[in-house]
């Protein structure tokens, strides 16, 4: 399955957002991403509404709970589903989060993985036997993460060195989230801009934007619930400076301002993919 456009720009599918996503100007918005365990088996009103979306938006899905970097093996029946639920959908890309989310069960908590030697091959096993089954390229994304793993005797290496490790190894694509790039910075002193330095820019297929919360000077939670910051943006016109373009996700979950604020940040992404297209023409 093709991914998005370089060029294209995408929004969260929330249930809050239906009414203005159909209702949305032509060319505002290019392609949605739902969380698929938020809509797997679901029947009546809520699956008509997710059919009047995709029959004008192409989707892409973006999981919360596979659990790639788990111990607990695969759930068959939760897969199965899956692998129907993008092929019934035509999803133009499936993407997870490199994190664990529980033992024994789908908690929708994203919980950091040592950075190490033992956890790039048991991750990279993972995934390569998840894109096997569901016989497709998945793409994993860089997490926020608020506390570091201890390694033991393993070999440490930064979060960059780690992602890139995983994304080599397991031999699948990255989504890039730049919010999340500048909250690991600023909690934990990290360069925002080495996993750019790091990754092939060829595995980047797609990149998330979104805001954050400030809860002191050492501490930023990724919140998805503010607008992007000045920084975020000056950090995204830095990244496809670099990559160029990729098609960019905005991601709001809660307090959701007028829907014209959501099309002016879509706007802004959008004049940022473009300009770079510009430059390197």
């Amino acid at each position: 399955m093709r991914e998005p456009d370089q060029r294209a720009v995408g929004l969260g599918l929330r249930r809050a957002l239906f009414q203005d996503l159909l209702d949305a100007p032509a060319g505002a918005i290019d392609f949605v991403e739902c969380a698929p365990e938020n809509w797997i088996g679901l029947g009546g009103r809520y699956a008509g509404m997710l059919s009047q979306i995709t029959a004008r938006y192409p989707l892409t899905c973006h999981g919360l709970s596979l659990d790639l970097g788990g111990l607990t093996p695969f759930d068959d029946a939760h897969l199965n589903d899956l692998r129907t639920f993008l092929r019934e959908h035509q999803v133009q890309l499936y993407s997870e989060h490199l994190s664990w989310s529980g033992d024994n069960a789908r908690l929708h908590e994203l919980f950091p993985l040592p950075f190490s030697d033992e956890s790039v091959r048991h991750v990279s096993a993972r995934i390569r036997d998840v894109q096997d089954r569901l016989e497709r390229r998945i793409a994993i994304e860089n997490v926020s993460y608020y506390l570091t793993m201890p390694t033991g005797a393993a070999s440490p290496m930064s979060e960059p060195e780690f992602v890139h490790a995983v994304a080599e190894t397991a031999d699948c694509d990255v989504l890039l989230d730049v919010n999340n790039l500048y909250v690991n910075h600023r909690n934990h002193g990290t360069d925002p801009l080495e996993l750019l330095h790091l990754l092939d820019p060829r595995r980047i297929v797609c990149m998330h934007i979104a805001g954050h919360f400030v809860e002191s000077n050492d501490l930023v939670i990724d919140s998805h619930g503010a607008a992007v910051t000045d920084t975020v943006w000056d950090l995204l016109d830095q990244t496809v400076a670099q990559i160029g373009p990729r098609a960019t996700v905005l991601e709001r979950d809660f307090h959701f301002p007028p829907f014209e604020q959501l099309l002016d940040e879509a706007q802004r992404i959008r004049l940022t993919l473009q300009r770079t297209m510009s430059s390197t023409q």
